[in-house]
């Protein structure tokens, strides 16, 4: 009874092996249909950033941070975690009144005007240089020439029958 069971798991075996690809084999597993990989790569997700794009303003939070951290750095000079200064910080912003916040606030204001003022400068920049690069893309020039040669002709023409008309 044993050579008969041993028997069916050599076929066994031997149906499987037949069934699997000869590639199969040699990697071990069985391939499935070859993905195509869609996803975008990191690097090609990011836009290309202008270096000469103003940087946005920070918020009143943050204008506050700056004033915190040398504070912090003088009541603890041992504590060097970015975290801990950030949590510090968060919890002295949450205990401070709408009063206490007004300074702040008013300085990231003043930052945002100035921020919104170099943006308005920088897209008037970006237009005038984006339209110099327009203008001659479209037609070559002797194309430009040859449409101003016929406006002058139909023009001409248009001349000799509003004389014909007056007669």
């Amino acid at each position: 009874m044993k050579t008969g069971s041993r028997s069916r798991g050599a076929t066994r075996k031997e149906t499987k092996d037949a069934l699997k690809p000869v590639d199969d084999r040699r990697a071990g597993k069985r391939k499935g249909v070859e993905k195509v990989d869609t996803r975008k790569s990191k690097k090609e997700k990011t836009a290309i950033k202008d270096p000469n794009k103003p940087k946005r303003p920070p918020s009143a939070f943050f204008v506050f941070l700056e004033d915190f951290r040398k504070t912090f750095k003088k009541e603890n000079p041992n504590v060097k975690a970015v975290s801990a200064v950030g949590k510090a910080g968060g919890e002295r912003w949450k205990s401070l009144s709408e009063a206490e916040k007004a300074p702040y606030e008013a300085k990231a204001a003043k930052r945002k005007a100035e921020y919104e003022k170099l943006m308005t400068a920088y897209l008037k920049k970006q237009e005038s240089s984006s339209d110099e690069d327009d203008e001659g893309s479209e037609k070559s020039a002797s194309e430009v020439h040859d449409d101003e040669q016929e406006e002058d002709e139909e023009e001409e023409e248009e001349g000799d029958n509003d004389d014909n008309d007056e007669e």
